[in-house]
């Protein structure tokens, strides 16, 4: 059934399967399980740890500074839960999984 369509996580609104983002609510990761943003390995909201890399799946979020579950929005504000690189050649951009940049190490 190449039409069949599944609820946004967000909005609920029916998007195609292969969306990287909602059309509807502008939103990543619309449909499909919620990943590590260590491992990539399938999490669910509410879970403390990543069950494959112990990865703590609370975190603070870079727009209004609440703790909340990884995932790929803050539960608070909606925002993405990532943050860019400060360096002007990387400017990267991935989650707050630490003090420094993943693809150039520079302090972020």
């Amino acid at each position: 059934m190449a039409d069949y369509q599944h609820p946004c996580r967000y909005c609920h609104r029916l998007v195609p399967p292969d969306s990287a983002v909602c059309p509807l609510c502008g939103k990543t990761n619309p449909s499909g399980p919620l990943r590590c943003p260590k491992c990539h390995s399938p999490i669910q909201s509410g879970w403390i740890a990543c069950a494959r890399c112990g990865q703590s799946l609370k975190t603070t979020c870079p727009g209004c500074f609440a703790e909340t579950f990884f995932g790929d929005h803050c539960d608070q504000c909606g925002a993405r839960l990532v943050v860019h690189c400060p360096n002007p050649k990387c400017r990267a951009e991935q989650p707050p999984l630490g003090p420094n940049c993943q693809k150039c190490g520079k302090p972020l």
